[in-house]
């Protein structure tokens, strides 16, 4: 029986999927998958899924009190939303799953280590095991030696926003376990590169 390309795929590498929408993965089992905000924020907007977003607002409310106003309550909802969605992933794929911490934390060592420690907090708090899971971390020169404290503490991490080779080797040299190079920017790099390296100038002959 003809294998579609997906089959196919399957026998020569890992099939992750980059996504927030747990349907998706339903129909195409992956076997790890990887998230980031935006794409969380997207799964979190559709109709399907918003008996989960609703209950990490209730656990929020519940937390804080009902004295909180309803942007701290959104604040604390939204960092939990994450990890949510995470173990609702965890139900469907056998490998693991991404979890990122805050962009914007991408040039602060310290509190990308404390966010990390947060989110992986609520997952052993849930009861799932660090071998099923990643902490997703920018690979700047900061990340990097986040993901170095907390590889040494036996969390893994995930070393993402990777285009070149000399953050591979500090990602390799921090214990990382997980590397995920750009290789779409890096090819448009690379094209551009060629084409201003090898294309032929161009000549034009005007007559008089």
């Amino acid at each position: 029986m003809p294998q579609n390309l997906l089959e196919q795929l399957r026998k020569f590498t890992t099939v992750v999927a980059d996504t927030g929408d747990i349907e998706a993965m339903e129909k195409f089992k992956p076997t790890d998958a990887t998230t980031n905000p935006s794409l969380i924020t997207t799964a979190a907007q559709m109709p399907q899924y918003q008996p989960i977003v609703d209950s990490v607002l209730m656990e929020a409310r519940k937390e804080l009190g009902e004295s909180a106003t309803d942007q701290d309550v959104a604040n604390l909802a939204f960092k939990r939303l994450a990890v949510a969605f995470g173990k609702k992933i965890l139900a469907i794929v056998p490998g693991r799953v991404s979890t990122e911490v805050d962009a914007r934390l991408s040039y602060d060592t310290h509190k990308t280590i404390e966010l990390a420690r947060e989110i992986i907090g609520q997952y052993d708090a849930a009861g799932i095991k660090r071998e099923h899971v990643l902490i997703k971390i920018a690979s700047t020169w900061e990340g990097i030696r986040a993901a170095e404290v907390l590889e040494r503490e036996g969390t893994h991490c995930n070393l993402t926003l990777l285009f070149g080779i000399h953050q591979a080797v500090a990602c390799a040299e921090a214990g990382v376990t997980l590397i995920s190079p750009f290789v779409g920017r890096i090819l448009d790099w690379y094209k551009r590169t060629r084409a201003r390296i090898f294309m032929a100038p161009t000549i034009r002959v005007c007559s008089r």
